[in-house]
């Protein structure tokens, strides 16, 4: 018979629900835009930088096995925006006990980086931008859910040539070669 509360699960049973993290628990998102003000007609840059708790990873956008979930950063862009393109970082290869080969794997933090493109007939203002970052994370021993995080980012649209301004230069340097 399965036990539908923790209230009636014996005290080592409780205490073993207790220490298991909600997934959402275990990922922190920040978003960050590439300009101050966007102005109407050009392109700019989203970051989604996913902080991740000590002793967690998820699996790489292209993880080593079809089993693994990917993480993964979408948008279904609203009126007057288009995704143009989605950066990834390449997974490190880590060694876990519960597997013979090197997984490919984000752990720390990880930085996803979007490019979209304000159409000319994006209206000023501020804009809402939802985007949907998809994990699975887990520690040496064990996998939580998967997870969805809805992070909205607001973008503020300005007129077309209208001057704007880089923003977070620590997020949105140029990326080495």
């Amino acid at each position: 018979m399965a036990i539908a509360s923790g209230a009636f699960a014996p005290p080592s049973a409780r205490a073993q629900n207790d220490a298991i993290p909600n997934a959402a628990s275990v990922v922190k998102p920040r978003a960050y835009v590439s300009l101050d003000a966007v102005p109407a007609g050009k392109t700019f840059e989203v970051a989604i930088v996913a902080d991740i708790q000590s002793g967690y990873h998820m699996n790489s956008n292209k993880p080593s096995e079809d089993y693994l979930i990917p993480t993964t950063v979408t948008l279904t862009p609203p009126s007057g925006f288009r995704l143009l393109s989605t950066a990834y970082p390449e997974g490190k290869l880590l060694s876990f006990t519960f597997s013979q080969d090197k997984l490919s794997v984000y752990s720390g933090s990880v930085t996803v980086r979007l490019k979209l493109a304000a159409d000319s007939s994006a209206a000023p203002g501020d804009a809402t931008l939802p985007f949907l970052l998809r994990y699975q994370a887990c520690n040496d021993t064990a996998c939580l859910p998967p997870a969805k995080i809805q992070i909205p980012v607001t973008v503020k649209i300005s007129a077309a040539g209208a001057a704007s301004h880089a923003a977070h230069p620590e997020i949105f340097k140029p990326a080495s070669k």
